[in-house]
Order: C-alpha cells, then sequence, then structure tokens
C-alpha cells in the first residue's frame, strides 16, 4: 500500500548539508519557544486564563521537545562508529516518539486542570493583554511553521516535522485560546475550562500522529513506492542490467539504507560485473546522496529467489522472483 512520507524525504541531500539546515531550524525553535512561554507566562499570571495556562504548558513542552530536536538531529547526522555501523539516525526517530510521549502528557495535565475549573469557574482577569499576547503568539508561530515546513521540504527530517506538527498544533490551540478569552470577558466563565479541554484533545491526535510516524522509522518501514520506483529504474537504467529483485529500503534520520540483487549476464567476469554495480551506486547516489547502497550480483541463469523466505516480503514486487518451494 503506497504511504505517505514528509515532502522530499529523507536521503535526497548531503549529510553536513542536511545537518546544517535542521540544526539552523531547531535553534530557531528553541528561541521561539523560549519567547512563547516566557509571553504567556506573564500573561497567565495576569489573567488567570485556564486557556491561556493550558497554552503555555503547550509552549513550554514545545521548548522541551525542541530542544530533544536540537541535540537529536546533530546526532543522527553524526558518521558511523565501530559501535553503530549504520549510523546514528534512528536518534531522530527516538526523538520524535520522545515528543509525542510528552505532548500527551501535556494534554492530560490540561484536561485535569479544565475539568477543575469547570467545576469551580473562574472569571478572566486582564483579557486585553492576554488576546493580544496570544495574537504575538500566533503570529510568531505561522513564522516559525514555514520555516520549518521548507527545512522539512528539503531534508524529510522526523525530528523536525514532528517539531513542526507541535507548532501547528499550536496554532489552532492559540485561536481557542483566543475565543476563549473573549467569551469569558463577555461573562460565558465556562467556555474557558471547555476550550482548554478541546486543545488538550487536539494535543491527544498531535501526539498519536508523532508516534505512529517514529515508530514506522524505528520498525524499518519500506520507503514510499514512488521512491522505490525510482531507486529500482535508476539500479536498472543500464543494458547490462538484466533485472532487479529483493529491493529493500529503510529510511534511518536523514540516511536511506538500500539493498537489491541485480541479475547480470552469466558471461559477465567478476571485474565487469563490479563495474556495472558501481555504475549503479553512483547513479542512485546522485539522486539520493545519503544513501547506503549494496548490491548484490547473481548470473541472470539463477532465476529462482534465494536468500531467507521469511525476509521476502507478501507485497514484492511483480518482477521479484519468487522462491522455490518455500
Amino acid at each position: 500500500m503506497p504511504h505517505d512520507a514528509p515532502p522530499g524525504g529523507p536521503g535526497k541531500l548531503a549529510p553536513l548539508e542536511a545537518r546544517a539546515i535542521t540544526s539552523r531550524i531547531t535553534r530557531l525553535s528553541v528561541l521561539t519557544a523560549c519567547f512563547l512561554v516566557a509571553i504567556k507566562l506573564a500573561a497567565y499570571l495576569m489573567s488567570g486564563s485556564v486557556a491561556m495556562l493550558a497554552s503555555m504548558a503547550d509552549s513550554a513542552l514545545d521548548l522541551a521537545a525542541s530542544l530533544i530536536t536540537f541535540f537529536a538531529v546533530r546526532y543522527a547526522a553524526s558518521p558511523a562508529d565501530a559501535e553503530h555501523r549504520y549510523g546514528h539516525g534512528k536518534a531522530e526517530a527516538l526523538a520524535g516518539l520522545f515528543q509525542a510521549v510528552l505532548v500527551a502528557f501535556s494534554a492530560a495535565l490540561i484536561l485535569r486542570e479544565a475539568w477543575l475549573r469547570f467545576l469551580d469557574p473562574q472569571p478572566v482577569a486582564a483579557g486585553g493583554i492576554a488576546l493580544g499576547v496570544m495574537v504575538i503568539s500566533t503570529l510568531v508561530t505561522v513564522l516559525l511553521v514555514r520555516a520549518q515546513a521548507r527545512a522539512v521540504a528539503r531534508t524529510g527530517s522526523l525530528a523536525v516535522a514532528g517539531d513542526r506538527a507541535h507548532y501547528l498544533s499550536d496554532l489552532g490551540a492559540n485561536l481557542a485560546v483566543m475565543a476563549a478569552i473573549l467569551l469569558a470577558v463577555a461573562g460565558v466563565e465556562r467556555a474557558d475550562p471547555l476550550i482548554a479541554a478541546g486543545v488538550a484533545l487536539w494535543l491527544v491526535w498531535t501526539a498519536l500522529n508523532i508516534a505512529r510516524k517514529a515508530l514506522e522509522n524505528l520498525m524499518d518501514r519500506e520507503l514510499p513506492d514512488a521512491d522505490r520506483a525510482e531507486i529500482r529504474a535508476l539500479a536498472g537504467d543500464d543494458p547490462r542490467v538484466r533485472g532487479v529483485s529483493q529491493l529493500r529500503t529503510r529510511a534511518s534520520g536523514p540516511f536511506i539504507h538500500v539493498q537489491m540483487h541485480m541479475q547480470l549476464d552469466d558471461a559477465l567476469s567478476l571485474a565487469e560485473a563490479h563495474d556495472v554495480l558501481s555504475a549503479a551506486e553512483a547513479r542512485i547516489a546522485e539522486a539520493w546522496p545519503a544513501a547506503d547502497v549494496i548490491i548484490h550480483p547473481e548470473p541472470s541463469s539463477a532465476g529462482a529467489f534465494h536468500g531467507h523466505p521469511w525476509f521476502k516480503g507478501a507485497d514484492s514486487p511483480p518482477d521479484d522472483p519468487e522462491p522455490d518451494g518455500g
């Protein structure tokens, strides 16, 4: 089944270039979160709005998540070492999973506070100041989300995409908080905790979405079908290549890992086969600079599938040889 991936996807930029982009955007995210926490805390202390408290708590967890992302994208882009021969890219998915836990915890606290305030409604003071703070917060968040969108489009960073999801939920939350403040000032006091509860439910949805994407990465889900088709086409773009089979792909932070079998003419020498494989790896590397590619050559006369059948996969592409016997 086709599935979505962050725009651009991992592997499309050289690791150092991707790291420079994600480092800049995560640094901007941390600074933005610090600013938002400060102004929302001041507005909450002046207004007593539980919806403002909900928004401030969300921004505080955004700050924690942004700090995690700040360090995770740097670690994920670091070179492989003796203990981690496939690199450290999974750190991005782990950061995304931790972000989801933080968001869910925030939602639980907000729901508790909203319920208590619903049972004992309180008037909202300094409504004009609180409203002004939310307008500023919304404008700042819009600018950050646009910058994050550009970074995700270029790098496909899962950690930055998760961080962006926080701030996208903030936009909706900010609008809800502004509505709560206006209604509370107008005398509808229970609107404040009810809208805060709505914000909390939005955060739960956001947490589930982030967790799903992180788990897909940690479970080595295949790249989208379009990306697999592109890699297959690049590998086979040589008249000496008789076929490509058993293609396996997975993303790991800014990197992708690709394995495949390549059918070649039986008469090719080992040196000639090596040249064909090297050329195929170069074509893939040109389109996917952060790809780690392993190609297994085999004579076209070999025919049947070989290797452990457990890893063939039920949805193998039609041109993959079928296993003989199982």
